[in-house]
């Protein structure tokens, strides 16, 4: 099973940790055929069988594998195991360029078998990628759990990787993109896409339409100079400004 083509993240279980009834605890409600599979994994399988009934047996055998591998790869035994495998990048490495070909670790986003397929973490960059093999994408993410990629990094502080201060930069010609261009036109399209909410749930807006818009920028200019007298005539009554008949124009108090 190990070695065949596929199951490449997949590390090899301790006999132990198989025979041993208290790590198998609850997964015989998981798994049809629990008996016949645990028989088939721990190569003591002899029941005389059809080719159909052998190969639902040998379904079940590499799904109890797997999820007793999401609890072997957390123990002491089996993260050593995985961490060989991630010092020759068995699992692949980060696409990301600025990551440097870091190496990957296996990783599930639902701990529920049959949910979500396995996923590749990358501990520079923080994210997570898709498998590159189509064999490997078929994998189901519960086999590795959601916890493991970051437990063995609790467990082996060193390995914890520099971030990656480097940011791709956006350039036109050698110039950098402006960033204020981009606001913009962000802040525009969640205007717009606020002005189609509202007007969905016919809700009275504040927003104007076409020309009004500019109608309302007048508004606007009209109260900021609105404002702008205001203070004036606050900084006059606290004393910062006289008036012009008691010290001359406008002049400023020290």
């Amino acid at each position: 099973f190990i070695s065949s083509r596929g199951n490449e993240y997949f590390c090899e279980i301790d006999e132990d940790y198989l025979t041993d009834r208290f790590n198998l605890t609850g997964l015989n409600t998981e798994v049809q055929y629990y008996q016949y599979a645990l028989d088939l994994v721990t190569d003591v399988f002899d029941l005389d069988c059809d080719d159909e009934m052998r190969e639902t047996i040998e379904k079940s055998a590499r799904h109890l594998y797997g999820l007793v591998h999401a609890r072997y790869i957390v123990t002491t035994r089996g993260l050593a195991k995985m961490l060989e495998k991630y010092k020759k990048a068995d699992f692949g490495k980060c696409p990301r360029v600025m990551c440097h070909s870091h190496p990957l670790l296996p990783m599930g986003l639902a701990d529920i078998p049959s949910q979500k397929p396995v996923k590749l973490y990358c501990a520079r960059c923080e994210d997570i990628y898709n498998p590159k093999s189509s064999r490997h994408a078929a994998i189901d993410g519960a086999y590795f759990g959601t916890s493991f990629h970051n437990i063995i990094f609790q467990v082996y502080p060193a390995l914890i990787p520099t971030k990656s201060a480097e940011r791709y930069v956006p350039r036109c010609y050698g110039f950098k993109v402006h960033a204020a261009a981009a606001l913009v036109r962000w802040q525009n399209n969640q205007r717009d896409d606020m002005r189609r909410r509202l007007r969905k749930m016919e809700v009275e807006s504040g927003f104007k339409d076409g020309e009004d818009d500019i109608e309302g920028d007048d508004d606007d200019e009209d109260d900021e100079e609105d404002e702008e007298i205001g203070e004036l005539e606050a900084a006059q009554v606290a004393g910062f400004i006289d008036t012009p008949g008691a010290g001359g124009p406008g002049t400023i108090v020290g």
